[in-house]
């Protein structure tokens, strides 16, 4: 296990190595690529997390490698555990949205998106795996914004109705799809 995560007891997946705050470890890909158990146990040997979050990686991911990293996540989190994921949301109403984040959309890292996720498929998905799924923040398939209180120390999703100041006149022109996968 690395030093650096030796007091630690959750992960920042995805982070560009960033410092998300003093209690996460803050990785990405060239640390922690999350479809390879082996880059796991390299990263942290028999040692479970109590948190893993990810904001805006599993978009990603094509569907195989989604598959994996759900996987991955789950043999790796302690019982009780919490993956926090957020990405795009496919059913986000605005038109603008969609083009903006859809895979080769418009928007600052589309053109490597692989899948537009939706409450349903992102449930169906961790469900599979053996998570119970709370979803936080979501729109549905009629469009409209459901949202429950949801606390920061499992993990700051910027992009979301609370942080993106692009929703700072109460627009909700961007949020993200987030859920929790409790193990």
């Amino acid at each position: 296990m690395r030093t650096e995560l030796k007091n630690k007891r959750k992960i920042n997946v995805g982070s560009g190595n960033l410092a998300f705050n003093n209690d996460w470890f803050s990785c990405d890909i060239e640390i922690l690529d999350i479809t390879k158990k082996t880059d796991w146990y390299l990263l942290l040997g028999y040692y479970k997390v109590s948190n893993i979050f990810a904001e805006h990686v599993w978009e990603h991911l094509d569907d195989k490698d989604t598959d994996i990293a759900n996987k991955n996540c789950y043999r790796f989190l302690k019982k009780n555990g919490r993956l926090r994921i957020a990405v795009p949301d496919g059913y986000h109403p605005s038109k603008d949205y969609i083009d903006y984040v859809k895979p080769n959309g418009t928007g600052l890292g589309a053109d490597d998106h692989k899948i537009l996720y939706n409450y349903s498929i992102m449930k169906e998905k961790l469900e599979k795996i053996g998570f119970k799924v709370k979803l936080l923040e979501y729109w549905d398939e009629h469009g409209v914004f459901h949202h429950e209180d949801w606390k920061d120390k499992h993990g700051k999703v910027m992009r979301s109705k609370r942080y993106d100041l692009r929703n700072a006149d109460g627009s909700l022109s961007y949020t993200s799809l987030i859920v929790d996968a409790i193990k």
